[in-house]
């Protein structure tokens, strides 16, 4: 009971700071979830997809209460990268993995440096989708390899493009719904549940992504919104890194 206490507590916690950035939970419930579960496979990540989808979709719910999702962007978004999604997994069979993560590890340091630099007035410019669609295919493409949701690297490429901090979480949080339960449908056969833990972490993570959704919404100014997010991405890029040479 008490190990179930605290996978409640941490898991809300996570979707309230994964909901006030437009993510789905995965990225941090993924290595928080495999503290207390044993089979990553059959366990963790089957869970944590679930919980992504869900918990993406309810903060998108709490941007639009607000006006920060553009529908047809968004939509436009997530068919590129649930159709983009599924390469990566594919190449993940033939391509040596320390490539791919020089490159993940190259980009996060470039988002995160994009995130930080100030932007003076005279250089902003509009809105650029058609760059954040072609980006957004090889950002799918390389968390399909690294098997993680993509909304971790195109929500700051989407503030790169010129999206306000605010329209790109609720718009990130929608494109990265689909490719969730896409992902999930492979894992269903051989998934293991706890049904009673399952079902109060989705009550517990939909409702605290949606509330982290509209405290952005309404009292995180923009600026704000991306050096959390910058700090955000250091602190998972080094998690990612410690275990990967631990």
């Amino acid at each position: 009971m008490e190990t179930t206490i605290w996978i409640v507590i941490g898991l809300g916690i996570l979707s309230l700071i994964s909901g006030m950035l437009g993510l789905g939970v995965a990225f941090a419930a993924s290595p928080f979830l495999s503290f207390f579960m044993t089979d990553f496979v059959h366990q963790v990540q089957p869970l944590t997809l679930l919980l992504n989808g869900l918990t993406a979709l309810f903060a998108t719910f709490g941007f639009a209460r607000s006006g920060f999702v553009d529908w047809k962007k968004a939509i436009t978004l997530a068919v590129v990268t649930t159709l983009s999604a599924p390469i990566g997994s594919l190449l993940a069979q033939i391509i040596p993995q320390t490539i791919i993560l020089v490159i993940y590890f190259a980009a996060v340091i470039f988002l995160a440096y994009s995130l930080f630099r100030p932007v003076k007035k005279e250089q902003r410019t509009g809105e650029n989708f058609r760059l954040a669609l072609i980006l957004a295919i090889p950002i799918s493409i390389l968390a399909g390899f690294l098997g993680v949701g993509p909304g971790f690297l195109l929500m700051p490429t989407l503030i790169i493009v010129g999206f306000e901090p605010k329209k790109a979480a609720g718009i990130n949080a929608f494109a990265v719904t689909p490719p969730s339960f896409s992902a999930l449908i492979p894992h269903l056969a051989n998934a293991s549940w706890d049904l009673n833990l399952t079902l109060i972490l989705l009550v517990v993570g939909t409702a605290f992504a949606f509330t982290g959704a509209r405290i952005t919404s309404r009292f995180v100014p923009p600026a704000r919104l991306k050096q959390i997010f910058g700090i955000v991405i250091v602190i998972m890029t080094a998690y990612k890194l410690f275990t990967l040479l631990a």
